[in-house]
């Protein structure tokens, strides 16, 4: 147990297979502040496949950076061409998205405040805890790197506490089973509309909300996805970014917990 401002914070670790995810909550004096749990889920976040790795453009790509094509990021603005053959094509190869997503998230007061889990499901069902000290590289190439190394080490670092961990072989259905939510809400276009005001105000009441956001750039969430939320939402006539979603979600939790009055009232 760590005491922190005007309240503690308790951690307790849940095993995760190999790894642990860290269930934490804080309480005030004013009264009992939950944390957030955000999952940018079906991510286009992932290696190479298989199946591209004798492609020209591939092997191109990974003479010059020096790597075997299995080590490296499948990303759409370099492997355009070699995609085309692969199904939903469409949903992967940005790993920029996951990037400006967890920048967001990252740099948030209610991640500052240890209130933020987030996790990131990737479209070939492995999911990356994020720990909340976890800074990472602004610039993109240094980003694609970090990734990288993440895919082929499982952990960053790999020897001291972990920042970043991969579990692979985990679909979102178990991750949710980890988390164990009492409310889960997806934003997509497939949902009811409603302001983020509006979404927020439910999740902001329960004990251990989780959002989901998709984190791919064209098509729906799988039906599997839908099926785990207790309520799916539409913010908005066109589809946002998920970074965009992700940091008004995130910025309507801290004001309606009243996180930025205790801020200021706090420095």
């Amino acid at each position: 147990m760590w005491f922190y401002g005007d309240g503690f914070l308790n951690c307790d670790f849940i095993s995760f297979g190999a790894n642990a995810f860290i269930d934490c909550f804080f309480f005030f004096c004013e009264g009992f502040w939950t944390v957030l749990s955000v999952v940018l889920a079906e991510s286009a976040l992932e290696t190479v496949p298989k199946e591209l790795w004798r492609h020209s453009q591939i092997r191109k790509y990974a003479e010059k950076k020096g790597k075997k094509p299995q080590l490296l990021l499948l990303d759409r603005s370099c492997h355009h061409v070699a995609m085309r053959s692969l199904p939903e094509s469409e949903k992967r190869g940005r790993p920029d998205i996951v990037h400006f997503s967890l920048l967001e998230a990252l740099g948030s007061p209610l991640n500052k405040e240890g209130l933020l889990k987030v996790f990131v499901h990737t479209v070939s069902d492995n999911v990356i805890f994020v720990n909340q000290e976890t800074r990472l590289p602004r610039n993109y190439d240094r980003f694609l790197g970090l990734m990288e190394q993440l895919f082929e080490l499982k952990q960053i670092p790999p020897k001291d506490t972990p920042l970043l961990t991969l579990t692979e072989n985990t679909n979102l259905s178990r991750l949710m089973e980890e988390v164990n939510p009492d409310y889960v809400v997806a934003f997509s276009r497939r949902g009811s509309p409603k302001t983020v005001e509006e979404a927020v105000s439910v999740i902001a009441e329960k004990k251990n909300p989780l959002v989901i956001v998709g984190g791919f750039p064209h098509g729906t969430f799988s039906e599997s996805t839908i099926k785990l939320a207790n309520e799916v939402v539409a913010v908005d006539r066109e589809m946002l970014e998920t970074w965009v979603v992700t940091a008004r979600v995130i910025s309507e939790y801290e004001r309606q917990i009243g996180l930025p009055a205790k801020r200021l009232k706090d420095k």
